[in-house]
């Protein structure tokens, strides 16, 4: 336990572990417990009218951690000595009742300001994401009596995100809200998304792009002629249930062609499940015989599969699942779309929860993917209601980082209710800027 004491504000001083026991509204600070790093911060939290704060000896500097406070009742405007005994510089304090009430006004003021555009970003792309869900659905009506016309549907969806996300310049990963979508889309949407986002990263031009984004949004149509039963490998599966299931991969080329795709396109399909080292099915093919497309959509559908199986299975945490990929399945995917995907998706994938540094417990909220070691977070704090809860950009708090990953079975019951770990991992894509120009950005 990191025990805390009750200070006079006037003790504090540089190099001090602080808790502050206000809610996020009420402090223009990211985080609520802190090492003072900056007489300018000093002044920052007199001027909120603070008169003791919290203090942790144990996470302070060192040489502060054993050194008997100074008393107070001295001249006010003199700044505490340091364990040397030399003066640190320090802004003279300022009259509490004349500042408090509009700073606390102005942190509010801005607070409110990034939660709203918070807010608004994530509903944006659950409505997008909704909707791109809703049109396959629609599509799969389509393919068997009016393949043209689902071929026409699905070039159009596909062709509105390759235009967004070359419209981005750097983007987001986002993870979104649970329950969004039509459940019977969310994998091939899924699949879409991020196929498009690490095609993207590997440079792929907009005309390959599309092929890619149609080939992943179709790759399991022949799943509509399986009965559910068949629809998904399982462990142990019978020999004659498992082929079955690999029919899949002929049958949704064979949709793709009546619809009178192209050969990328179809080529895609065919291997999105074969592996470079040959592991992979129907036809066991190696590295030389795979197109990149085909690459990439088997590595995104094998990560969408580990995080959520669709088979009642409880699926991997994102950042389990990009751990086994690397660890353990690394020699059946082309190196270079590894590399780049591990690169995206970042140490810790939207949806990994996480535990901080200072013993706080987060769920990665989104990575960009030009600075995939400092995601964004949303942090459990028990003093700010769930849906009020910010998102934290680790990139603006470069003392404050991931200490490990955990599962959602080893958090607390409050923090696991809070941060409500996603059962099914679905991801969109958002322009990298600062949702709030005055608060620092991402």
């Amino acid at each position: 336990m990191n025990s805390s004491i009750l200070i006079d504000i006037r003790q504090l001083r540089i190099g001090m572990y602080i808790q502050l026991d206000l809610g996020w509204m009420h402090h223009p600070f990211p985080v609520s417990s802190f090492r003072v790093a900056s007489a300018e911060q000093i002044a920052t939290l007199r001027e909120l009218g603070l008169t003791e704060v919290r203090y942790v000896p144990k996470k302070s500097d060192p040489d502060l951690r054993d050194l008997p406070l100074p008393p107070v009742g001295g001249p006010e405007d003199a700044p505490p000595p340091d364990a040397a005994g030399a003066v640190r510089e320090a802004t003279a304090p300022a009259p509490l009742a004349a500042s408090a009430d509009p700073a606390a006004d102005e942190a509010a003021a801005r607070r409110r300001r990034l939660l709203e555009a918070q807010n608004r970003a994530l509903a944006l792309c659950n409505q997008r994401f909704g909707e791109a869900t809703r049109r396959y659905v629609e599509l799969e009506k389509l393919v068997v009596e009016l393949p043209e016309r689902a071929r026409t549907d699905g070039e159009l969806l596909v062709a509105g995100c390759v235009t967004d996300l070359l419209n981005n310049g750097d983007s987001v990963i986002r993870l979104l809200s649970e329950g969004v979508g039509e459940s019977g889309a969310l994998h091939p949407v899924n699949v879409l998304v991020v196929s498009l986002l690490l095609g993207k990263a590997l440079g792929m031009k907009a005309e390959d792009l599309q092929d890619l984004g149609v080939a992943a949004l179709l790759h399991d149509l022949g799943k509509m002629r399986l009965p559910d039963a068949f629809k998904n490998a399982l462990p142990h599966m019978p020999a004659p249930d498992r082929t079955r299931y690999e029919g899949h991969v002929r049958e949704s080329v064979a949709l793709a062609s009546r619809m009178g795709l192209g050969k990328p396109v179809l080529l895609a399909i065919a291997q999105h499940h074969e592996m470079v080292d040959g592991s992979g099915f129907p036809m066991r093919l190696t590295a030389h015989d795979l197109s990149r497309p085909g690459q990439v959509l088997a590595l995104v559908n094998h990560y969408d599969r580990l995080c959520s199986p669709g088979s009642g299975m409880g699926g991997l945490t994102p950042h389990e699942a990009l751990s086994v990929i690397f660890a353990q399945h690394k020699a059946r995917f082309d190196a270079v779309v590894l590399g780049a995907f591990i690169r995206m998706m970042g140490v810790y994938p939207p949806g990994s929860i996480v535990q901080l540094v200072n013993d706080r417990y987060a769920i990665v909220a989104s990575v960009n993917s030009s600075r995939p070691l400092r995601p964004k977070v949303i942090v459990h704090d028990p003093r700010v209601p769930k849906d009020e809860a910010p998102i934290l950009d680790l990139e603006t708090v470069p003392e404050l980082g991931i200490r490990r990953s955990l599962k959602p079975a080893q958090l607390p019951r409050e923090a696991l209710d809070y941060l409500s770990p996603r059962k099914r991992i679905c991801y969109f894509f958002e322009r990298a800027v600062a949702a709030v120009p005055d608060e620092g950005g991402a």
